[in-house]
This record gives structure tokens, C-alpha cells and sequence, in this order.
């Protein structure tokens, strides 16, 4: 008698452990990412690459495509700029630059605004308070990013949409919190360039 009561209570046990873990009350906090930023992305440049008078938007091609590639829309950056600066001369791949930038997501379940997955300040953007880091254009950044900063000037204030493909992939990075095949906006201000 006690061996069936133990093995009633085994049952009793284990099917409400089953029961249990079927109900996840968790709430997925990238859904259909890969399609939402595809789509996201994909939309933005279509706006980018319309001709009418007055848009705000450009698509800036890869730096390292050769002038003969019949590059596809996420061989490019998405371009909106905030404050054009007085410099006149862009950075090489081969120079170092300071820049303040911040880095984001997409909007998902938990992050309304986008996740911040990286950035060089800390509480809001003020370009006089703001603190820049430095590092080579040619240094461990992805292309997205070395594209955006080999086409801006010493004080141009840009918001940049980096394609996956251009920034962290379908792997994504793990690290900095970057799920894969997420669209990269940055708000960047490059400060000096140092050849």
C-alpha cells in the first residue's frame, strides 16, 4: 500500500511539475525580430533612395564595394542628418577619430525607445558635456559604423540605420545584448579626426 502511495504521489508530483513548466508566462522580448527589422530597414531605404525635394534621408553605399557591385539595399547605411559641422575633410580608413555616438535597437517589448547597447556618455546627448572616445576608423567596429564616419566631417551630428549585415550579422553580439539580424541606430557626432 505505501509503494502505490508513493507512486501516486510520483505522479501527482510530476504532472504538476509538467504543468507547470508548459504554462511560461514569459513575454518574448524580440518577436519575428529578424522580419521586423528586415522590414524596418528595407522601408527606410526605399524612403532614402526617393527623389523629392526636401528629403531628409540618404543611403550611403558600403565603403569597401567595389565601384562594379550591384549592391542590394542592405549594402548600404541609412543617413539622416541632425547638424552638418564645419569641418571639411573626412576621415580615412587609416585615420583615428573621436566621436560621440550612442547605439540602439530597435524598439522591443521591454525597451519602447530601443535597447541602448552602447554608447560614450552617459545621460542625455550635449555635445559640450558628452564624453568622446577615441579609436581608428580601421579597428574593430563594424562596417556600418567605419562606413558612416568615412563620410562625415568634425562636427556633423548624424542618426545612422546600419543593416545586420553591416553591423553584428545573424549572430549577433551577446556581449553588448545585440539579438541577430537587429537593424544598429546610432546618433553619432564625429568631434576630431587625427591622421
Amino acid at each position: 500500500m505505501k509503494r502505490v502511495l508513493f507512486l501516486f504521489s510520483l505522479a501527482c508530483l510530476t504532472t504538476l511539475f509538467v504543468a507547470c513548466s508548459e504554462e511560461n508566462d514569459t513575454v518574448e522580448e524580440f518577436p519575428n525580430w529578424q522580419e521586423n527589422n528586415d522590414k524596418y530597414f528595407n522601408a527606410l531605404y526605399q524612403r532614402a533612395t526617393e527623389k523629392t525635394l526636401g528629403n531628409p534621408w540618404t543611403a550611403i553605399r558600403k565603403w569597401s564595394l567595389p565601384t562594379d557591385y550591384n549592391a542590394q539595399s542592405t549594402d548600404h547605411i541609412v543617413v539622416r542628418v541632425i547638424e552638418k559641422g564645419e569641418g571639411t575633410v573626412s576621415p580615412l580608413y587609416t585615420d583615428s577619430v573621436t566621436v560621440i555616438y550612442s547605439g540602439r535597437l530597435l524598439p522591443s517589448t521591454s525597451y519602447p525607445t530601443g535597447f541602448v547597447f552602447d554608447q560614450s556618455f552617459v545621460d542625455d546627448f550635449n555635445p559640450k558635456t558628452a564624453a568622446a572616445r577615441g579609436f581608428r576608423v580601421s579597428s574593430n567596429i563594424v562596417d556600418g559604423f567605419a562606413t558612416a564616419l568615412q563620410q562625415m566631417h568634425c562636427g556633423d551630428r548624424w542618426e545612422v540605420y546600419i543593416p545586420a549585415n553591416l553591423g553584428y550579422g545573424t549572430a549577433g553580439n551577446s556581449s553588448a545584448g545585440v539579438p541577430g539580424h537587429s537593424v544598429l541606430i546610432f546618433d553619432m557626432m564625429l568631434k576630431d579626426i587625427i591622421k
